[in-house]
């Protein structure tokens, strides 16, 4: 027990990656009713965006110099990937049956894995990442990694501006209505097209950071890291209660505690020795999604977008 508030600090730095990321997911989903598969991919190449920063700069750049550099690579990458697949993916099949959008996105993420693998140099292998300089930081009987340091500060920050972004700006706003009902947004004037477009934008700007912070956290990127962190991140979206930006971030913490606490404690309950261990840390995040659909399955914090008729 002497390990559980350093087991809960690491849980909810893991569970803010994932809240990062499923913000896009719960954003989009609650805005034109599309589960985008490929988020997952969008995140990864804001991944490589930031590591083709750092590697561009001259010998010799701190790492606080590099950061904000790399944080901003990342971004316009992501941003840029997600609003051109919106716009040339996504569009064309918006009134098209549910299914045909879905499809496309799978496909769409199979393509940018598969490019990332076959343009990006050394990317068949995982690729390192830059590292914040320092040792640990230690609070009592806590440990912070500096890895974990970008982290600490980037997921309330960017919880906060997306909370005042919502709620207090126009856009924000208009975002609201045409996720309530986008026929009687555009009658009253709002460019829904727009909108959409900056929800992709916003979305994949939460994931670059949250690419950054993988990176980070563990030292390289690689072309595959998008599709396991993808399908967590779409749990927490789903566990917070799809469409609800808050619940995208606390479905990512408890999705983080648990995988964390179930793999440094499942091990020790009698007859469960064997379903310990990181290696079981993706089968106990999914137990915990179909237990939330079988008895909440409107998510935690349940479902604030109208439903459409």
């Amino acid at each position: 027990m002497h390990e559980l508030p350093q087991q809960l600090v690491n849980g909810l730095l893991l569970g803010s990656m994932y809240g990062l990321v499923a913000i896009g997911y719960t954003m989009v989903y609650g805005i034109v009713q599309l589960i985008n598969f490929a988020h997952g991919e969008i995140f990864m190449t804001g991944g490589f965006g930031a590591l083709t920063v750092w590697l561009m700069l001259p010998t010799g750049t701190t790492m606080w110099i590099a950061l904000p550099l790399m944080l901003i690579g990342a971004v316009i990458v992501a941003t840029l990937i997600a609003v051109g697949a919106e716009r040339f993916a996504y569009r064309p099949l918006r009134s098209a049956p549910r299914l045909a959008p879905l499809i496309t996105a799978i496909g769409l993420s199979i393509v940018l894995q598969q490019a990332v693998w076959a343009w990006y140099p050394d990317a068949k292998s995982s690729v390192k990442f830059p590292e914040i300089p320092g040792g640990p930081f230690h609070i009592g009987s806590i440990t912070i990694q500096t890895g974990d340091l970008f982290l600490v500060l980037a997921a309330p920050i960017s919880m906060a501006f997306l909370g005042f972004f919502v709620k207090k700006t126009r856009t924000g706003r208009g975002m609201q209505a045409t996720a309530q009902d986008p026929d009687t947004a555009k009658l009253m004037g709002i460019n829904t097209d727009r909108i959409i477009t900056i929800a992709f934008a916003l979305g994949a700007t939460f994931a670059a950071v949250g690419a950054v912070a993988y990176g980070l956290k563990y030292g390289e990127v690689q072309y595959r890291m998008g599709f396991i962190l993808g399908l967590k991140a779409f749990t927490a979206a789903v566990l917070g209660g799809i469409g609800n930006i808050y619940g995208a971030m606390v479905g990512g913490l408890v999705l983080g505690l648990a995988e964390t606490l179930t793999t440094a404690y499942i091990a020790d309950v009698p007859g469960m020795h064997q379903l310990g261990g990181q290696s079981w840390g993706n089968t106990w995040a999914f137990v915990l999604l179909i237990l939330v659909l079988l008895f909440r399955p409107q998510g935690l914090m349940g479902e604030r977008v109208a439903d459409r008729a």
